[in-house]
């Protein structure tokens, strides 16, 4: 976004009338883990103090219908919901920063690996939501336009019919906390092993990604809700 600023207008539209607030990692211990131990680790890293297990599914521990449907309460499973909602601190440090800017923030985007789909809420039932002609219209455009990169095409479409019913997502709880274009990106997996990837692995997934993206963002300008 940064290099293309001077010659792409598009760019320079959005990076001149819109704030983007990013978080790199948000379950950075989880991550680190996923490097040195477990492939394919999708939890936090805090301790059970009953069991030996580690670990809350940082995106079922959120505030909207809580450990309902496709979380568990039971501390060793991949998708434990945690003691309460917002117990872990990754997911309380971000709950506090967009209450704070909500009235401000007009989208949500989060990034998952992995499975080609660009979902929308809601995750936790199956309904329609409000304004789905305007965020349908807006995730349709996008995976085409990432399709337009190297010929990947995402599906997309309500995370709950698309992928399958999680309650305690964060997509939903921006959703519900009148951020009225939220989004999880699930990422193509390029893998890791264990060692650094070369960039011509991981580019092509940032690319299209980004044209995806950016797509997202000219939406919002045309003030559609």
């Amino acid at each position: 976004a940064l290099e293309t600023y001077q010659t792409d207008p598009a760019m320079r539209k959005m990076l001149t009338q819109l704030y983007f607030y990013i978080m790199p990692v948000f379950n950075v211990d989880g991550y680190h883990f996923s490097w040195t131990n477990d492939r394919f680790w999708r939890k936090t890293r805090s301790k059970n103090t009953r069991f030996r297990c580690h670990g809350v599914d940082a995106n079922r521990n959120w505030k909207v219908k809580w450990c309902d449907e496709g979380a568990s309460f039971h501390p060793c499973d991949d998708t434990y919901c945690g003691p309460f909602p917002e117990s872990e601190p990754e997911v309380k440090a971000v709950a506090h920063f967009l209450r704070k800017h909500r009235k401000q923030i007009k989208a949500y985007l989060s990034f998952h690996a992995y499975a080609q789909m660009l979902l929308y809420p809601y995750s936790y039932k199956y309904a329609t939501i409000p304004n789905f002609s305007c965020v349908e219209l807006a995730a349709y455009n996008a995976v085409n336009a990432l399709q337009s990169a190297y010929g990947i095409r995402y599906r997309y479409g309500p995370a709950s019919s698309t992928l399958y019913v999680s309650s305690g997502s964060s997509m939903d709880w921006a959703y519900k906390n009148g951020i009225p274009y939220a989004f999880a990106f699930e990422l193509r997996d390029t893998g890791h092993f264990g060692f650094l990837l070369p960039e011509a692995l991981i580019k092509p997934t940032c690319t299209e990604t980004m044209l995806a993206v950016k797509n997202i963002t000219l939406h919002l300008l045309k003030k559609c809700h």
